[in-house]
C-alpha cells in the first residue's frame, strides 16, 4: 500500500511519529509492499520498547528488575500464602527453568523470598513471599500501575478500552 501525499492544506491534525517516517521511505522505496501492517506491528514494537525503558527506571529506585518485578507480582497476585512452585511461576513469567532458579536464587539472597520443599513433591522447592518481599512488591507494583497510567493519560476511558480489546483480539490471535 503506498501512503498517499496530502496537499499541505489537507494534513491531518495529528503529529507524525517516527513509524510514519519509516511508512514514508519504505513506500518511495518498496512500493511493491504493503506498509499497512508494519504501521500497527512497527508502533506496537517501539511503545513496547518506550515502556519497558520506563519500567526498568521506575524499578530502579526498587532495586528490582522488570524479571524479578513479574515473579514477585506472581506471587503476590496468588493470594496468602503468596507460595507457589517454581513451575507455576515460570509458566506465568515465561521463562527457561535456567531463568527461573537464578532469579529466585537472587530473590533469595536478598531476603525477598524463602523456599522450602513442596508437600506434594518433595524434589521441587516452593517460592514463598517474605515479608520484605511483600512489603517491597507493593511498593514496586503501585509504582508500575503509576506509570501505566502516566503513559495513558491521553487517551480517554472509551479509547482505552477499545484499545485492550484491540490488543487483546490481536494478541490471541497471534498465540492461536
Amino acid at each position: 500500500m503506498k501512503i498517499p501525499v496530502m496537499p499541505e492544506q489537507q494534513l491531518p491534525a495529528h503529529p507524525e511519529d517516527i513509524v510514519d517516517q519509516l511508512l514514508h521511505d519504505w513506500a518511495r522505496e518498496r512500493p511493491d509492499l504493503d506498509v499497512s501492517a508494519m504501521a500497527v506491528v512497527g508502533r506496537l514494537l517501539h511503545i513496547g520498547g518506550l515502556l519497558q525503558a520506563r519500567a526498568g527506571e521506575r524499578l530502579q529506585a526498587h532495586g528490582i528488575g522488570y524479571t524479578e518485578l513479574d515473579v514477585l507480582a506472581t506471587l503476590r497476585r496468588s493470594g496468602v500464602p503468596y507460595r507457589l512452585t517454581p513451575t507455576v511461576l515460570r509458566k506465568s513469567v515465561l521463562l527457561t527453568s535456567g531463568a527461573m532458579t537464578a532469579c529466585l536464587n537472587r530473590l533469595e539472597q536478598r531476603g525477598l523470598i524463602s523456599r522450602s520443599p513442596d508437600a506434594s513433591d518433595r524434589r521441587s522447592l516452593t517460592a514463598t513471599l517474605t515479608p520484605e518481599g511483600l512489603a517491597l512488591i507493593d511498593a514496586a507494583i503501585a509504582s508500575h500501575f503509576a506509570q501505566a497510567q502516566q503513559a495513558v493519560t491521553g487517551l480517554d476511558h472509551a479509547e482505552r478500552a477499545e484499545l485492550a480489546r484491540l490488543l487483546r483480539k490481536f494478541r490471541l490471535q497471534l498465540e492461536a
